[in-house]
């Protein structure tokens, strides 16, 4: 946002989709506000703006991250604001919290064990009547996380090479869009951006994910948080500790008679395996040359189970929980943790036996089209349980938690 547009929002006053707050607000009290314009049409707080348009500046230090705290903390379903700070030419800063309208309504304030609906009412938050919450049901939809719009992720925030790869390879295009809004209107067909009443559609987390240039920019859940511990669990020091981001997907060379080539650019599970791959304690180079003169590379974990548990858990994960997929290599293990627990009624054992219940469905598909997921959705019976058998001789563990998956390696 621009100083000039600051100024004009703050001259012309609160209203139903402006707030002006000082920062030392508490937490329920900005979540409340934030509950009741996404119950209405979205809108933005401005932190460090008195109640009469005077610009006091923002005094909290890390304001962003106490900001993002008190939604996840407090506001229901999960919400995904935008943040940014303009600075204005006396030097005081305004913290600028917007979002779009929520796609699951009703949205509700938890705090004291309670959970109230707030709706806006001109420029003042009022816990929501009966007839007014039956309205907000009635309207309101179930969706998958992947599916919620990422406030401040427009069409510019995704790589546009990546998706004119994935339009013309495999979702059948024969022709580009030719213009911005051609290009909105295919997105949102494929479930890449989502439609806001009102305004320019914004990127799903689906879309951001697969595609975005940079998505832990708009959504600080996403990427693969990579470390390595010189000892069997985390008291030792880090030999690497790393928050790795990008698009899941990377660049392909395509083929002339069709189908993919090479990698041109990376995607975020090429990166990681890159990384890995540097690191003694997954992979070492082996005594013997091959075939091209160079040292054969000796991994310590079969590299398609490997693979097949990053994959599973980036795909599976729970979009509403505010963490990033984790994994970490010991000196006797490799651990993939996905955030979030089992979808729907599934268990260890269903997922052991062969069962699918993906939770994030375009994400998978897209996956899948590039090679990423099994096909038939079966990795963990077929390729995980049988190659990590055969390497290290042991079982790999499966720990299914409210929280979390997790997905135990044994090294070989």
């Amino acid at each position: 946002m621009l100083k000039t547009e600051l100024l004009e929002i703050v001259a012309n006053g609160e209203n139903s989709g402006v707030e002006f707050k000082r920062d030392d607000l508490r937490p329920e009290a900005l979540a409340r506000e934030i509950v009741a314009m996404a119950n209405l049409r979205g809108g933005m707080i401005l932190l460090g703006v008195d109640d009469d348009g005077t610009i006091s500046g923002i005094q909290r230090e890390d304001l962003e991250t106490w900001v993002m705290n008190a939604v996840f903390a407090h506001v229901h379903p999960m919400l995904l604001p935008f943040y940014e700070v303009v600075t204005m030419d006396d030097g005081l800063r305004v913290g600028v919290v917007s979002f779009t309208m929520g796609t699951s309504k009703p949205y509700v304030l938890r705090h004291n064990n309670r959970e109230d609906i707030y709706i806006r009412v001109g420029s003042t938050s009022r816990l929501a009547d009966r007839e007014t919450q039956a309205r907000l049901f009635a309207t309101g939809s179930l969706f998958h996380s992947e599916t919620l719009p990422v406030s401040g992720a427009a069409l510019d925030a995704l790589d546009r090479a990546r998706l004119e790869d994935y339009l013309l390879t495999f979702a059948g295009d024969r022709e580009l869009p030719q213009t911005d809004d051609a290009w909105l209107q295919r997105l949102v067909g494929l479930g890449f951006m989502t439609d806001v009443e009102g305004r320019t559609p914004v990127c799903s987390i689906a879309g951001l994910v697969l595609f975005g240039r940079s998505p832990r920019r708009f959504l600080r859940q996403a990427g693969i948080r990579w470390m390595v511990f010189n000892g069997i669990d985390k008291g030792y020091q880090a030999l690497d500790d790393t928050l790795l981001d990008g698009p899941l997907v990377g660049r392909f060379a395509r083929r002339e008679g069709g189908g993919l080539g090479e990698v041109v650019e990376n995607g975020l599970i090429e990166d990681l395996l890159d990384r890995m791959q540097g690191q003694p304690l997954v992979s070492t180079e082996g005594e013997d040359l091959g075939d091209g003169l160079r040292r054969e590379r000796i991994w310590h974990y079969p590299p398609d189970a490997l693979r097949e548990a990053i994959v599973n858990a980036l795909a599976h994960r729970d979009w509403t929980r505010n963490l990033e997929v984790e994994i970490v290599a010991y000196t006797n293990r490799l651990e993939v943790l996905s955030p979030g627990a089992l979808q729907n009624s599934m268990t260890v054992e269903k997922m052991l036996a062969g069962q699918r219940s993906p939770r994030n469905t375009t994400i998978v598909g897209v996956l899948r089209d590039y090679g990423y997921v099994d096909a038939r959705g079966m990795g963990v019976r077929n390729k995980i349980v049988p190659l990590v058998r055969a390497a290290a001789g042991i079982e790999p563990a499966f720990e299914a938690t409210e929280d979390h998956v997790l997905v135990v390696l044994p090294r070989a």
